[in-house]
C-alpha cells in the first residue's frame, strides 16, 4: 500500500496476453496507484495486437491511461510468440470481446520510458511484465534511465531453471530477448524478479477462481471472457491445481511490497550461450563473489492478499 498515503506512481511495459490484462487490471483498480503511461512490446503477440488488447483492457476498466508502441522485434532472437497459453488473439479468442480502436501516443515506448523517467527521476516503478526491449533501448538511449527509475519490478527468470519453453532451462520472457534481459540485469543496480517457479507455486485455486468469475461485476466478466477458454484447455491437465498469476504477482509485489514474505538478494544474470541455456536466468548460490546482488529474489507471496487484489480490483467496476 502507498506509504504515508503517498500514491505509488507506476509505468507498465506489458506484451499484453491474458495474465497482464489481469495485472494491469489489478493496477488500474487500486486506489493508491496511479497508472503514468502503459508502454508496449512485442512477446506473447506482436505489438499490433499488444496495442488493441491494451486499447480492450482500458476501455473495460473505463481509464484513459497513454499508450506507446514500443518495439516490433527483439534485439536478436527471433520472434516465437506464446499462442498456446494466450491463444490468437493474446486475449483468449473471447468470443464477446467488443471492438476497439488503439489510441496511441506518437512517441515511441524507449523513448517514453527515457523522458518519464528522466521528468521524474527516482519517482517511478517500472513493471515489465513482458520481454525487455523497450527497456534495454531505453537504456541505450539514456545509460542514466536505470537510476532514473525508482523500483524496477519485472516478470521473467527461473531461478531453479525451471523453465517454460522449449530450452529446458528458460522462462518465455527472458527467453524471448535474452540480449535484452542481459543489458537490463547488467544495468539496473537492483530488481525485483518475481519468477515462474514461484508462479507454479501460487496458484489462485480453481474453487477461488470460480467464485471470481461468479462476482456479479462487469470487470468479472472481462475476467471470465479472457480466462474462459484457456481454462477449459488447461483445467483437467495432469498436475493443474488453479489459475496461474505470473504477471499478476509481480504486479501485486510492486503494489504492496508487504506481500512478499520471503526474498533472497542475489546476483542474477542472463546466459547467451547454450542449446538449451540461452535466456537462463543463472543465479549466484555460491559463496564466490561473481558480482554485488543486483536481485531481489521473490520466493514466497502472501496468497490472501493477492486474492483480496483480485476482489477489489473486479469489483472496481460497474454491477454487470
Amino acid at each position: 500500500m502507498a506509504v504515508n498515503n503517498r500514491k505509488i506512481r507506476i509505468v507498465i511495459d506489458t506484451d499484453a496476453g491474458i495474465d497482464d490484462a489481469e495485472a494491469i487490471l489489478m493496477a488500474l483498480g487500486h486506489p493508491h496507484v496511479i497508472v503514468e503511461a502503459i508502454t508496449t512490446v512485442t512477446g506473447n503477440i506482436q505489438v499490433e495486437q499488444v496495442n488493441r488488447n491494451v486499447q480492450t483492457v482500458l476501455d473495460a476498466a473505463g481509464k484513459v491511461i497513454p499508450v506507446y508502441s514500443g518495439a516490433g522485434l527483439p534485439l536478436v532472437e527471433p520472434w516465437v510468440g506464446a499462442g498456446e497459453f494466450h491463444l490468437n488473439d493474446g486475449l483468449g479468442d473471447w468470443e464477446a470481446r467488443p471492438p476497439c480502436s488503439p489510441k496511441l501516443e506518437a512517441q515511441p515506448a524507449a523513448e517514453a520510458l527515457v523522458r518519464l523517467a528522466r521528468e521524474n527521476p527516482g519517482e517511478l516503478t517500472l513493471v515489465a511484465l513482458g520481454p525487455m526491449t523497450n527497456l534495454a533501448l531505453a537504456i541505450r538511449l539514456d545509460p542514466a534511465f536505470a537510476q532514473n527509475i525508482g523500483r524496477l519490478v519485472f516478470m521473467g527468470g527461473a531461478a531453479h531453471a525451471v523453465g517454460n519453453t522449449d530450452r529446458m532451462a528458460v522462462e518465455f520472457n527472458i527467453g524471448a530477448d535474452p540480449e535484452a534481459a542481459h543489458i537490463v540485469l547488467n544495468s539496473f543496480p537492483r530488481a525485483t524478479m518475481l519468477d515462474w517457479e514461484v508462479t507454479l507455486s501460487h496458484p489462485i485455486p480453481w474453487a477461488q477462481y470460480d467464485r471470481l468469475c461468479a462476482l456479479p461485476t462487469a470487470l468479472a466478466g472481462t475476467f471470465r471472457g479472457i480466462t474462459g477458454n484457456v481454462t477449459r484447455l488447461w483445467r483437467d491437465k495432469p498436475g493443474s491445481t488453479g489459475h496461474l498469476l505470473p504477471d499478476p504477482l509481480a504486479m501485486a509485489v510492486a503494489l504492496e511490497p508487504e506481500l512478499i514474505l520471503e526474498q533472497e538478494s542475489r546476483y542474477v544474470t542472463v546466459e547467451l550461450e547454450g542449446r538449451h541455456t540461452r535466456g537462463q536466468t543463472v543465479v549466484n548460490y555460491t559463496l564466490v563473489d561473481h558480482g554485488d546482488p543486483n536481485v531481489q529474489v521473490v520466493k514466497r507471496v502472501q496468497m490472501d492478499g493477492v486474492l483480496h487484489l483480485y476482489e477489489q480490483m473486479l469489483c472496481s467496476g460497474t454491477s454487470s
